[in-house]
């Protein structure tokens, strides 16, 4: 018995060995008629409009609550990217649910720069939330119809004088917000 054991565990492994060698990958000749793209790396992420950032984040927000309301839109920094034009690497939204009372910040990113910031869109932790305020009110996204970028090229515009006078100091930040004192978002 001890032979057929023997016999029969060679047999095992053997078969164990063919299939290994089998589902093994190798680097295919060169010239074998691969694409050119096969072998480029990938290019790097491009920054993206809040609007682009904003419908991915939004979709997550009402699967939160249905009742999320949008409180303020801004662009983040990510290491390794600049942001400009009205384009960002990251954005991130403030949502509040006044019958969880309850927010929490989203954020929509194009890479990954650990520890804290990933690809995608990614959830803040809960936070008490007692409803609007005079100085955080929600943003009605019916009237978010002008994309970042468009923003963008609006506000340089109309600073270009200033930009002019302090090339050092460039216009980088952009933010959607609602408050008392204004009567449409801004």
């Amino acid at each position: 018995m001890g032979a057929r054991l023997k016999k029969c565990s060679v047999g095992v492994v053997a078969i164990a060995i063919a299939m290994m060698a089998g589902c093994s990958q190798s680097n295919p000749p060169a010239g074998n008629g691969q694409t050119a793209a096969a072998t480029t790396p990938a290019a790097p992420p491009e920054l993206v409009t809040g609007k682009t950032a904003f419908g991915p984040i939004y979709k997550a927000a009402m699967a939160w609550s249905s009742d999320a309301q949008i409180i303020r839109l801004s662009q983040k920094e990510v290491p390794g990217f600049k942001n400009q034009a009205g384009k960002a690497a990251m954005w991130e939204v403030a949502v509040g649910s006044p019958s969880l009372h309850q927010f929490r910040l989203y954020t929509y990113s194009i890479a990954t720069a650990l520890p804290e910031i990933h690809k995608g869109t990614t959830a803040g932790a809960l936070r008490p939330w007692s409803g609007p305020t005079r100085d955080a009110m929600p943003i009605d996204v019916s009237f978010f119809n002008t994309d970042s970028d468009a923003a963008y090229q609006v506000s340089a515009t109309g600073a270009a004088a200033w930009l002019a006078k302090n090339p050092d100091k460039p216009l980088t930040s952009l933010e959607l917000g609602n408050t008392a004192a204004l009567n449409t978002p801004v």
